[in-house]
């Protein structure tokens, strides 16, 4: 799978305006059936993108309603801040866990007054003059309990089927399964072999996602300790579990080697300790480090303790040699950087901290939620891995591929969602044992969006945005863009997509299609994207 290094979003600014006006009719219309309801719906799931008091959160004062409810009912109808043109990038999040992008696109174009009620056109790029508050991203959901008197009606079986059948019936997609789902009443609308088991390649992560975030919540951290050994005087660096944690000068808002060690040589020197024995801690995680599939450019081996996903190419994405003992790595940096700082180490060994052993200090990545969106945008493998293994520990299991894997599927059916038929044997979607549903796929969608789950809608704010976030950067340049957000799967003879769509009517779908055996992977991905397209063009009554 290649996920491409996606542009910064500024110098990305144009093209973004300039798809941002090929698809406002279509998400102005959907606005006008959403506009009675969507203050209801916004308090009921609203708030858990910006309450108080969570962790890392700033405490931003109320602002008044943004001035064009078109803007703010059609963020509201796909999740689609970034519908509208909000963003081409898959980060930077913020510690709410929303994208930063997407909130300077929103205060644009609050500061442009609505340029769909005429008059003269303003710059819709152009932030507003002196500082204001951000406003908080609404619902990714607009149908959740509407009604025929609010939203039309929901698409109905047959003339979906008319419309999907012979796009689906593509003889480049194998072996397919298909469904697609009304996410206000969680009623199936179409389906075909949406029972049927097939390999899901990268689409698990939505599984992965929502079982993580139910395990552990949203606002969970994952801490990377220093700790002092009293008898031997032996510093440990205790691996917490956080693939993201960097050694780069420039954190961007993940936890810090550099921090940690700066803080640690600060706790030593109160001791009056200028040279220690290093050590690490890799036993947070048990079993295997290589996945199923073998060293392999898309994942690291899996261990509680790396710094930037052991890239050895200064990546942050994609495909990427690994460096083969990532755990041993960090240690050596972590030395490195003690040194700079006026303590002397040993070169570092493997070990165990002890009970005994004092914090010197910690460091903790982004929360929960801004990692699922950032695995789902990015397809991350490494933190899928790493987050399932972390539902396992959350939950009693053993933390390897087994239990990760059990994890998943029991925190699923906890849910109340059958796990027929399903097989999870990691987080990431690479194993190819892996098999899953169309009508599970939907399922997990429907239930990321159920207000009574507010810390599972990162799983649906983190869906790729066609033609602008992660994996569907590329794709949907000339139909669909900004309307489909989907988590998108690629293994050899494997081609799936899952996620959210509007169709022209402002009815909220969740779609799930997966095609196995593909022979042409190119033609079978063209036919997934017309097949949402499709989907989004469908008032089909």
């Amino acid at each position: 799978m290649v996920v491409p290094e996606l542009r910064p979003w500024r110098a990305a600014g144009p093209h973004v305006v300039r798809i941002a006006d090929a698809v406002r009719p279509r998400l102005t219309r959907a606005a006008e059936t959403v506009r009675p309801r969507l203050a209801r719906v916004t308090a009921a799931v609203g708030p858990w993108f910006a309450r108080p008091g969570r962790p890392g959160s700033p405490q931003a004062p109320r602002v008044a309603r943004p001035k064009t409810w078109q803007f703010t009912a059609t963020a509201a109808t796909a999740g689609l801040a970034l519908a509208a043109g909000v963003a081409t990038a898959a980060g930077p999040w913020d510690s709410s866990g929303q994208r930063t992008a997407e909130r300077d696109r929103a205060v644009a174009l609050e500061a442009a007054r609505g340029t769909d009620h005429g008059g003269t056109r303003a710059h819709a790029g152009t932030p507003p003059r002196g500082p204001q508050a951000v406003p908080p991203a609404v619902s990714v959901l607009t149908g959740l309990g509407g009604t025929a008197t609010t939203v039309k009606s929901a698409p109905g079986g047959k003339a979906l089927g008319a419309v999907l059948d012979p796009l689906l019936r593509n003889p480049a997609l194998g072996r397919h399964s298909a469904a697609v789902v009304d996410v206000a009443t969680g009623e199936r609308l179409y389906g075909t072999g949406s029972g049927d088991a097939l390999i899901p390649a990268s689409t698990t992560k939505i599984a992965t996602a929502v079982a993580a975030l139910s395990a552990m919540g949203a606002d969970h951290r994952l801490t990377t300790r220093a700790v002092y050994e009293p008898d031997t005087g032996e510093v440990v660096l205790v691996g917490g579990g956080d693939p993201t944690l960097t050694a780069r000068k420039e954190a961007g808002g993940l936890a810090s080697l550099r921090d940690l060690a700066e803080r640690t040589a600060a706790a030593l020197a109160k001791r009056g300790v200028r040279e220690v024995t290093l050590s690490y801690d890799t036993t947070l995680y048990e079993g295997a480090t290589i996945h199923p599939i073998g060293v392999n450019p898309n994942l690291a081996a899996v261990t509680p303790l790396m710094v930037d996903e052991a890239r050895s190419d200064g990546s942050t994405s994609g495909p990427a040699p690994r460096i083969a003992d990532p755990a041993a790595d960090a240690a050596r940096k972590f030395g490195d950087l003690l040194k700079e700082r006026g303590v002397r180490a040993t070169p570092p060994g493997l070990s165990k901290a002890t009970t005994r052993a004092s914090t010197l200090a910690t460091v903790s990545s982004p929360p929960l939620a801004a990692l699922v969106e950032r695995m789902l945008t990015n397809s991350d493998n490494d933190l899928a891995e790493a987050l399932a293994r972390h539902t396992a520990l959350a939950t009693g299991g053993s933390a390897d591929f087994a239990g990760a894997g059990a994890a998943v599927t029991a925190r699923l059916k906890h849910l109340g969602l059958s796990s027929k038929g399903a097989e999870v044997k990691d987080g990431s979607g690479l194993d190819r044992r892996d098999k899953l549903t169309t009508d599970l796929l939907t399922a997990l969608l429907v239930k990321a969006g159920d207000p009574a789950h507010p810390e599972l809608r990162p799983a649906l704010t983190g869906l790729p945005v066609a033609g602008f976030t992660g994996t569907l950067a590329g794709r949907y340049t000339d139909g669909a863009a900004g309307v489909v957000r989907a988590k998108t799967g690629t293994l050899t003879g494997v081609n799936t997509l899952a996620g959210t769509v509007v169709d022209k009517d402002g009815r909220l779908l969740a779609f799930a299609f997966l095609a196995n055996d593909t022979t042409a992977p190119t033609a079978a991905q063209s036919a997934l994207d017309k097949a949402a397209t499709a989907l989004a063009a469908c008032g089909c009554r």
